[in-house]
């Protein structure tokens, strides 16, 4: 892997947040200066949008975009569960229209107002979608006061989550399974007691065999499931299952970058030609911080 290469990229055409990602990780940059820039996404009802994550440029807050930011939270450890954005990331969740007592909506009306990809249309379709509240529900958990009603809800929406989920494994929708990945290691992190743990893990194991794509032939031309969008270190428990395909994609990111120092995006919107050139270029610095993070964490 080429890490110049990479970091060239980054410091000229991403994003001011992920440049900000890129020195924390990697050139002992400020945490407070990625949350800072993360700020700057977060609205006044303490959700998110502004197309952080990429693929929507919706304006309004949302669950998708607010578990977005959730992510970067976990990325740079931030524990201080008082810090104000993570308060109001709590009162949007509690407060939000799109919680309907059970999930958190996948997609809100407002989408079709904005450039977005087709995944993120708006349907009234009510089926059961736990992406990303599965994820959602293992942020509360980490970072509610266990004395707050957001709390206790969150403490019934994980067992009615995971009787869903052993109802239903194994999940076709990776992004789903990996969001049910993220509430397992909530749950684990912080001692949760309510649900098996152990059984927890061994469903998630298969579903981990089910989900992975073992043609690792289609890797470079189709968006499929690779073992970093699961397992984000030789420290996790599905590592050792996992090692011979994880060992493999770290030889096939040191095979497949490209000469300006990133990876293909296996996805196209197919609609808002000019929007999605920009979101594509804002997905290239997202992939190579992603991809550098597991390559340096399996070695």
């Amino acid at each position: 892997m080429n890490f110049n290469k990479a970091k060239e990229f980054i410091y000229k055409n991403a994003r001011p947040l992920d440049f900000a990602r890129w020195q924390f990780l990697f050139e002992d940059g400020s945490r407070e200066n990625v949350l800072s820039i993360l700020k700057m996404y977060q609205n006044e009802d303490g959700g998110f949008g502004h197309a952080l994550e990429a693929d929507c440029w919706n304006p309004d807050s949302s669950p998708v975009q607010t578990w977005a930011a959730t992510q970067i939270i976990r990325e740079v450890d931030l524990k201080e569960r008082e810090h104000p954005i993570i308060l109001g990331i709590l009162r949007y969740l509690e407060n939000t229209k799109y919680f309907d007592g059970h999930v958190w909506a996948n997609s809100i009306p407002s989408n079709e107002a904005y450039p977005h990809a087709p995944w993120w249309n708006y349907t009234d379709v009510n089926e059961v979608n736990y992406n990303p509240t599965a994820s959602l529900i293992g942020f509360i958990l980490r970072y509610a006061s266990p004395k707050s009603r957001l709390y206790q809800t969150a403490q019934r929406l994980l067992q009615e989550a995971y009787a869903w989920f052993k109802l239903h494994c194994p999940l076709e929708s990776m992004h789903t399974a990996s969001c049910f990945v993220e509430l397992f290691e909530d749950s684990v992190e912080c001692n949760i007691s309510g649900i098996d743990l152990s059984e927890f893990e061994s469903l998630l194991q298969l579903q981990m065999k089910h989900i992975l794509t073992a043609d690792t032939s289609v890797w470079a031309s189709e968006y499929v499931c690779k073992p970093s969008l699961m397992i984000h270190s030789c420290n996790s428990r599905f590592y050792e299952e996992n090692k011979e395909l994880c060992n493999f994609e770290c030889y096939f990111l040191s095979e497949t970058q490209q000469e300006d120092g990133t990876w293909a995006v296996t996805w196209d919107w197919g609609c808002y030609p000019e929007e999605w050139h920009i979101s594509k270029n804002w997905w290239k610095s997202d992939i190579i911080i992603k991809n550098v993070k597991f390559y340096l964490s399996m070695q």
